[in-house]
């Protein structure tokens, strides 16, 4: 344990975009009409000794890679914090502008990036910062079902997105609590659970969705800031009693209702208060690449295209994927980056860790990953510092869905099939440092 004091603070920006605003979640073009409830951007400043980090919980959908390189190293030079000590995380909500720029989906808002979201984002760390003091922490888990495997399963065979009774999913919901080691008065509440954002369905409202009237709940009971952080949603939607993936508002105040009253119970379950032990350790992730698809496969599946303009989401995803494939083999088969790498920084606050992933990654990964982890609490954080669409479980590859097809298509050199495991392997070696 070290013998400086363990410093926190926390501030909150607004990051509403006006409306007309393009949403990003479902086709690249639904156009908000009115705002159902405010975007946030929360930062958590964290200080000890050395050592320096911040966590952001972004109530948008996500990051595209270079754009969060880009935000943490402006956020760094505003703050004095280096850029890998920050972390982006996102919310996933599906009524937020597009920050992610998937092929298929539409390109990033820039306007919105510059004129809203990154001025924001450097006040709220900034103020974060201006706030640090003396704090103590206390955490709780307890079971939710606010969240159900979506991977649902037809009498055909097929995979769809809906509910799957029989599917695998993470039922833990962590509360942390902080507070001043003096005065006792709250700094933040942060509220973890891996669920998707898409209670509120296309619709062109903006909103948190159902996370937000869970973290508005929350606050107000507490009289301390909450924020919400979304574990693995890969392959978790909210428990929504029309039995679907989607629906409306009507289910985004309701199941954010039962949100709310289990995120109170995980609060009033809170355990002893203790001083935290900040720790950041850093390293790169290597994943490998599969090789090219053969050529007269991917010509093949081209001639199965005959508009590709009219194309969106999937569709369009999967024709680039053909489409490249084809054009890399008449580039003469350039030399390929054989392997993902991406910098990884794990923060830990004792036994505490929160474990960022640049994609949606299944619920069993990060349980496998939680199991093995010599950190109590293994929090992992989907959709943070970058984004790469899904990362399957492996056994669920040969069942094919939406979100295994985003995980073959999404780059024309995609990741091997292990990718969970090697994910696992490579996080677990940083876990041992902290």
């Amino acid at each position: 344990m070290k013998e400086t004091l363990f410093m926190v603070g926390a501030a909150r920006e607004d990051i509403t975009p006006v409306i007309g605003t393009l949403l990003f979640g479902y086709n690249p073009f639904t156009e908000s009409k009115s705002v159902h409830d405010p975007l946030q951007a929360t930062a958590i400043a964290f200080a000890q000794g050395e050592e320096r980090g911040i966590l952001f919980s972004v109530t948008i959908g996500g990051f595209q890679n270079e754009l969060a390189d880009e935000l943490r190293r402006i956020i760094g030079d505003e703050v004095g914090i280096a850029p890998q000590n920050i972390i982006l995380s996102a919310t996933h909500t599906h009524s937020a502008p597009n920050t992610v720029g998937m092929e298929g989906w539409g390109g990033i808002d820039r306007v919105y990036i510059d004129s809203i979201l990154l001025p924001a984002l450097c006040r709220a760390a900034k103020d974060a910062v201006d706030a640090l003091q003396p704090a103590e922490l206390a955490v709780s888990t307890i079971e939710s079902q606010i969240g159900i495997n979506r991977r649902q399963q037809t009498r055909e065979g097929f995979i769809a997105l809906g509910q799957n009774p029989r599917g695998c999913y993470d039922p833990t919901m962590t509360c942390i609590a902080i507070r001043n080691r003096d005065t006792k008065a709250g700094i933040i509440n942060l509220i973890h659970y891996g669920c998707h954002g898409t209670a509120a369905g296309l619709q062109t409202e903006i909103s948190r969705d159902w996370s937000g009237i869970m973290v508005d709940r929350l606050e107000a009971v507490s009289g301390t800031m909450t924020v919400y952080c979304n574990g693995a949603e890969g392959d978790v939607g909210p428990r929504l009693t029309n039995g679907k993936t989607t629906g409306d508002f009507r289910y985004v105040e309701e199941l954010g209702g039962y949100a709310a009253s289990d995120a109170i119970r995980a609060y009033n379950a809170l355990g002893v208060y203790k001083d935290g032990d900040l720790k950041l350790s850093r390293g790169t992730v290597h994943v490998p690449r599969k090789p090219l698809l053969p050529l007269e496969t991917a010509q093949a599946k081209l001639a199965n295209y005959p508009d590709p303009d009219a194309l969106y989401n999937l569709g369009r995803m999967e024709y680039l994927y053909f489409k490249s494939t084809v054009e890399e083999y008449e580039a003469g088969c350039p030399a390929y980056e054989t392997e993902m790498t991406f910098d990884q920084t794990i923060l830990s606050l004792g036994d505490i860790a929160f474990v960022p992933f640049p994609f949606e990654i299944f619920s069993e990964v990060t349980m496998r990953l939680q199991e093995y982890s010599p950190i109590r609490y293994t929090l992992s954080l989907s959709n943070t510092n970058g984004y790469n669409a899904y990362l399957p479980s492996e056994d669920q590859l040969v069942r094919g869905g939406y979100e295994i097809a985003c995980f073959r298509y999404n780059c024309t050199h995609p990741l091997v099939d292990n990718a969970d495991q090697i994910l696992i392997d490579e996080n677990l070696r940083l876990l041992q440092n902290t």
